[in-house]
C-alpha cells in the first residue's frame, strides 16, 4: 500500500492494467497452449479447473514445477506454437472498453503491464479497439516485480496516484513492489480465495464495480484498508434466485467466482418498481437465456457477511423453483462462467455455496 500523510488520499491519475483475464478473455487460449507444451513435453494434460488452480506468473515458476528439465526456450516455442493458431477465441471483458472510455474522458493515464507476447499483445489490442486507448504498454514481461519500477520512473508516475489492476497474485505482488494501490478483479485466472491470499487494496467482481467504487470514492483510495473490507451498501439487499427445472427433472446448476467458484443458482437484485417474480424471471433471462413459468416461493434466507460471497454484503435471498418455458439451451452471460443440468442427488454432491444447498434440501425435503 503507497505510503500516506495524514488522512490525505491522493487522487488515482493513473492506471496501470494487466492484459489477460482483466482487459480480455485469454484463458482458454492460454489452457490450450498449456496443454500443447504439457503434450510436447510428453507430460498429461490438466483440465481447466487444475490449470486455474495450479498455474502461476512468472511462466517459468509454473514449468518448473511440471517440466523442471526442459529448457524454457522450448517451452516457450511449443507455447507460441499453439497460442498463434487458438488466440483467435480471445475476446474484450465485459466492461472493460467502457472502463478504459471512462479513463480517457477523464483524463487518466493508462499503461498495460503485462507477460503476454509482445506481438500476441499488438493483434488483440487492435482487435479489442483498445490500442488508442493505452498509453503504453509494457508487454513480454516475464516477471512484473522486476519491471514495475522501471514503468513508473520513466513515465514519471506517482505512486500513490496509480492503481494496479490485475486478476491474479503476481498483479497483487508487482504493485506492491512498485509501492502502487492493487486491485483485485474476478474476471480471469485466480480464484477469490488465491486474491484474498495477496491482500489487495480492493477486491471488485468486475471493472464496471470497480468503476462505481471509485466514483462512489471520488477516484480517491483511502489508506485505511479496513474501509475496503466494509459492504458498500450499508442495508440489506433483497435478490431473488431459483431452483430451475426442465422436462427431464433436472436442475440447473452455475458457477460463478464471486462465489469463491461454488456452484449455485441463478439470480440477482431486485429493481426499483418490480415485483420479485418478475425480476426473478428478468435475471434467469439476463444470465441464462431460459425463460420460465411456474414460479413457486420455497424460502426467504438471511445472507449476513457469508464468507463464500467475494465482499463482505448483506442480502436477503427470496429463493424460489421454478420449470423451463421453452427448450433448456443454456447460454450464460459473463456472470457465471460454467452451467450444468443433474440431478438432485448430483447437485448436493457438488461444491455448492450454503444458501443453494439450504434450498435444494428444503426443496427436496432433506434433513441435516
Amino acid at each position: 500500500m503507497p505510503a500516506s500523510t495524514g488522512s490525505f488520499s491522493p487522487m488515482i491519475r493513473n492506471i496501470i492494467f494487466d492484459w489477460s483475464g482483466t482487459l480480455v478473455d485469454d484463458l482458454p487460449a492460454v489452457w490450450q497452449a498449456t496443454n500443447h507444451v504439457f503434450r510436447s513435453a510428453g507430460l498429461e494434460e490438466i483440465t481447466l479447473e487444475t490449470f486455474r488452480a495450479e498455474f502461476c506468473l512468472p511462466f517459468k515458476d509454473f514449468y518448473d514445477r511440471f517440466a523442471p528439465n526442459i529448457p524454457f526456450p522450448q517451452l516457450e516455442k511449443w507455447f507460441r506454437e499453439k497460442f498463434n493458431t487458438a488466440q483467435h477465441s480471445v475476446e474484450p471483458l465485459p466492461y472493460a472498453l467502457e472502463f478504459l472510455l471512462e479513463c480517457r474522458a477523464k483524463g487518466l493515464r493508462t499503461f498495460v503491464l503485462s507477460s503476454v507476447l509482445p506481438d500476441a499483445y499488438v493483434i488483440q489490442a487492435k482487435a479489442a479497439g483498445f490500442e488508442e486507448l493505452i498509453d503504453r504498454s509494457y508487454a513480454g514481461v516475464l516477471d512484473k516485480r522486476l519491471e514495475i519500477q522501471n514503468l513508473l520512473t520513466s513515465n514519471q508516475l506517482q505512486p500513490d496516484e496509480t492503481l494496479f489492476i490485475g486478476d491474479m497474485q503476481h498483479d497483487i505482488e508487482t504493485a506492491k513492489a512498485g509501492g502502487v494501490y492493487s486491485c483485485g478483479v474476478l474476471t480471469g485466472y485466480n480464484s477469490l480465495s488465491q486474491l484474498h491470499a495477496s491482500k489487495p487494496d480492493i477486491i471488485s467482481e468486475n471493472l464496471r464495480q470497480l468503476h462505481s467504487v471509485l466514483i462512489a470514492q471520488n477516484w480517491e483510495i483511502s489508506p485505511n484498508r479496513e474501509y475496503h473490507s466494509k459492504p458498500l451498501q450499508h442495508y440489506p439487499i433483497a435478490t431473488v434466485g431459483a431452483l430451475i427445472f426442465n422436462d427431464r427433472g433436472q436442475v440447473l446448476m452455475i458457477r460463478t467466482h464471486k462465489w469463491s467458484n461454488l456452484w449455485g443458482i441463478p439470480g440477482g437484485k431486485v429493481e426499483y418498481a418490480e415485483t420479485c417474480t418478475e425480476a426473478l424471471a428478468r435475471e434467469i433471462l439476463e444470465e441464462t437465456n431460459l425463460r420460465v413459468k411456474d414460479i413457486k416461493f420455497v424460502v426467504a434466507q438471511d445472507c449476513v457477511k457469508s464468507p463464500e460471497f467475494y465482499r463482505e454484503a448483506h442480502f436477503i435471498l427470496l429463493n424460489y423453483t421454478c420449470q423451463v418455458d421453452g427448450p433448456d439451451v443454456v447460454r450464460l452471460n459473463h456472470e457465471a462462467q460454467v452451467s450444468q443440468w443433474v440431478e438432485c442427488s448430483e447437485a448436493l454432491q457438488l461444491p455448492i455455496n450454503r444458501p443453494t444447498r439450504l434450498l435444494l434440501e428444503t426443496v427436496f425435503g432433506i434433513s441435516t
